[in-house]
């Protein structure tokens, strides 16, 4: 297909598709003529992994970038989720961060195969840290709840990935689902405080 017929399979501006091929994020499709680009069934999937990542993950162009080379590599999985956590997680340094809130964010992760830079541990870490210094330092009821979800859903995830196929797919749900499982997740835990708060504080009512 033309550009203009990737733009309407798509939904996506000519000139926003344009972009994209500037800034790598889109492979080039496959000259027909001196000006002239034909474009496949993989470019309409990767604009859809594009758009997915930017409007729905809130993920930069150049992150982006990060990811979508994550997909393209032949990187193993361990590797390519690796990239994926640290793309779409805030730089944090060990050093900015209380001994004692790292000690409860390790309590709780006990058992678990983490590395001590994993950008959850470290993430973790720096809110209970925020907790603590706004005053309410014991959360020992609730964050191990939290861990416990936390756990269910990396589960689901790997299921999620397991259920693909090939190799390609596998790849490109690590990435995308990391991205935009986080997204997921913040929604559901929206609904569900909805339903548990109503079920707890209103008697059911809607």
């Amino acid at each position: 297909m033309k550009m203009a017929q990737l733009s309407t399979a798509s939904g996506i501006p000519v000139a926003t598709i344009k972009y994209y091929l500037r800034e790598g994020l889109l492979p080039a499709g496959e000259r027909s003529g001196p000006n002239q680009s034909l474009y496949g069934p993989e470019h309409l999937r990767r604009l859809r992994v594009i758009r997915g990542l930017l409007e729905v993950g809130g993920l930069s162009i150049a992150a982006a970038h990060q990811v979508i080379d994550a997909i393209d590599s032949d990187l193993g999985l361990s590797h390519t989720f690796d990239i994926a956590q640290r793309t779409v997680s805030p730089q944090i340094d060990l050093e900015t961060l209380s001994a004692e809130a790292v000690a409860q964010v390790d309590a709780v992760l006990s058992g678990w195969h983490v590395s001590p830079d994993n950008p959850g541990r470290l993430a973790a870490a720096r809110v209970l840290q925020t907790f603590a210094d706004l005053g309410q330092p014991d959360l020992s009821g609730w964050v191990p709840g939290y861990a416990a979800a936390a756990l269910a859903v990396a589960e689901a995830d790997l299921d999620e990935i397991d259920a693909r196929s090939d190799r390609e797919s596998k790849t490109e749900m690590v990435v995308v689902g990391t991205v935009l499982g986080d997204a997921l997740f913040a929604a559901l835990r929206r609904a569900a405080q909805e339903h548990v708060s109503s079920r707890r504080y209103s008697g059911g009512a809607s």
